[in-house]
């Protein structure tokens, strides 16, 4: 049975307001993915949660951020200027942010959200995924990170993850930073459970200095 990050009954749950969802602008081939991404939309609605998204009104990102904004949630789209043609078709849905770049896009969403959860997507998907797992690891942030797989499509990933700690390349540790389940009521549960267990590679106040210097331009080099 694959352990998945680290759950304890003895500290209070975290009750999110805001979870960030990575997923495809495409639906994909099986109902199953669009039924998920329904079950999804339809327990943040349940738990009052808002969502923060990619901004696309197409593939899985359309049906979840409908769903939640139907339910009455907030709705936070974060996109690129030159993807408003390619993943908006017709109006939009609730609040969208336009941002310059890839980059900034995922700082915005990372800004926003209290946690984070990964349904089957492609390329861009699976870069957002890993790139907020890098950051947990690296100590950017301490947010629970949830893997939702479904009909187990990210399986191959996940045995990539397992051949990463048998090569040395990652910390035992640190690949149960992501939270995995193959329902979204059994995930969205273990991830208000969910307490870091991993070492980071810096503290968390050192990247949020570093972070505030770069953004007021008063960086100075460090003194010997």
């Amino acid at each position: 049975m694959e352990r998945e990050g680290t759950s304890t009954t003895s500290e209070k749950k975290r009750r999110f307001k805001t979870i960030c969802v990575f997923c495809g602008s495409r639906a994909g081939y099986k109902a199953s993915f669009g039924d998920a991404a329904l079950e999804l939309g339809k327990q943040l609605v349940q738990r009052k949660i808002d969502l923060v998204y990619g901004g696309g009104s197409v593939g899985l990102m359309g049906l979840i951020s409908q769903t939640v904004y139907n339910g009455g949630c907030h709705v936070l789209g974060v996109i690129p200027k030159a993807l408003l043609l390619h993943e908006i078709s017709g109006k939009t849905i609730g609040e969208l942010k336009t941002v310059a770049d890839m980059h900034q896009r995922k700082s915005e969403m990372e800004k926003h959200a209290e946690a984070f959860i990964a349904l089957p997507g492609g390329y861009g998907t699976m870069e957002e995924l890993l790139e907020i797992i890098t950051w947990s690891q690296l100590g950017i942030h301490e947010k629970p990170v949830g893997l939702l797989n479904v009909e187990g499509y990210y399986n191959s990933l996940l045995a990539l993850f397992d051949k990463g700690v048998e090569e040395g390349f990652i910390d035992s540790s640190a690949r149960h930073i992501v939270v995995i389940a193959d329902t979204a009521e059994e995930l969205i549960r273990k991830m208000e459970e969910y307490a870091p267990a991993h070492d980071k590679v810096a503290p968390k106040q050192n990247w949020e200095v570093d972070q505030l210097l770069m953004s007021t331009g008063s960086g100075e080099p460090l003194s010997s």
